[in-house]
């Protein structure tokens, strides 16, 4: 599908897409690209078997390159383009794996001025729990899903190869507007991450004093999971997204004040209401996921 391969942030996201490319047989050969305080982790990537090469030079990566997907976190894409763009290759591909896609678009057009028709932006929802190449594995995007945000210019090869891509290390791909994958994105994921992280900021403090953790059970293991995330990686989505979060902050903070009155006033029947209509909810979603 490819020859040459280059992956820009070699981490978890960036390992497991060269991991599953070169398991698929769709490169052959897969390179990475970083900053020298990045070396340490590009040469655990190739001796990991990860890469085949890696380079601190954007032209020596670049070079002879025909599918370039940058993975790093969000806040820096723009930096990234504003490196390619002197040594872009109108003929190659080029994608990325950033959770907003807005940012992106953005970042791109304030570098070129318009979204090139070459680039084609991408959303793995994937993840784990540890960051970092050596947290990479090859099943990573198995059965999970994958959104493609192609704009009014995208060119159509691109877009149907970079689909092909995905599909063949095991994703479920989407096509949908960049608007609407932030609106979705910002409920489904950017706002659990931010509960996440509040809770366990809220009871850490207070484990300082009382051990709460050691008495937690496997709910509180299993809510929170999602606060182990890179912080640096959550830091970028959650300013980049922040006009669409926002307003959801504000909602979920009123659907909790909801609650506090129901259990000042002892509103059991209320309280019933609410917790059925979210069980509800959820068995709806886990049907969804089924089918």
């Amino acid at each position: 599908m490819f020859n040459r391969l280059c992956i820009i942030g070699i981490g978890l996201i960036g390992g497991s897409i060269a991991r599953a490319a070169r398991a698929q047989g769709l490169c052959r050969e897969v390179v990475a690209y970083g900053r020298e305080k990045n070396l340490p982790n590009m040469q655990l990537a190739k001796q990991l078997g990860v890469i085949d090469e890696f380079y601190t030079d954007i032209a020596a990566a670049l070079e002879n390159t025909d599918c370039v997907i940058v993975a790093t976190p969000v806040g820096s894409m723009r930096a990234i383009f504003e490196q390619i763009k002197p040594h872009w290759n109108p003929n190659a591909i080029y994608s990325d794996a950033g959770s907003t896609k807005g940012s992106v678009v953005s970042a791109l057009e304030a570098v070129f001025g318009t979204v090139p028709s070459n680039f084609v932006p991408a959303h793995p929802i994937a993840g784990a729990e540890r960051s970092g190449v050596d947290a990479s594995t090859v099943d990573l995007f198995v059965n999970r899903r994958l959104i493609l945000t192609p704009l009014a210019n995208t060119d159509k090869q691109a877009l149907a190869k970079i689909h092909s891509f995905w599909e063949k290390i095991g994703s479920s791909v989407s096509v949908m507007s960049v608007e609407h994958h932030d609106t979705v994105l910002a409920a489904t994921s950017h706002l659990p991450h931010i509960l996440a992280f509040a809770l366990v900021g809220l009871l850490g403090r207070k484990d300082e004093q009382r051990e709460i953790f050691k008495y937690a059970a496997g709910g509180f293991r299993d809510f929170t999971r999602i606060a182990s995330s890179d912080p640096t990686m959550w830091q970028d989505i959650c300013l980049a997204n922040k006009q669409e979060i926002l307003p959801l902050i504000r909602q979920f903070q009123a659907e909790l004040s909801q609650i506090e009155q129901l259990l000042v006033e002892d509103q059991s029947a209320q309280l019933f209401e609410t917790f059925t209509y979210a069980r509800n909810a959820r068995q709806r979603f886990l049907d969804q996921q089924e089918d």
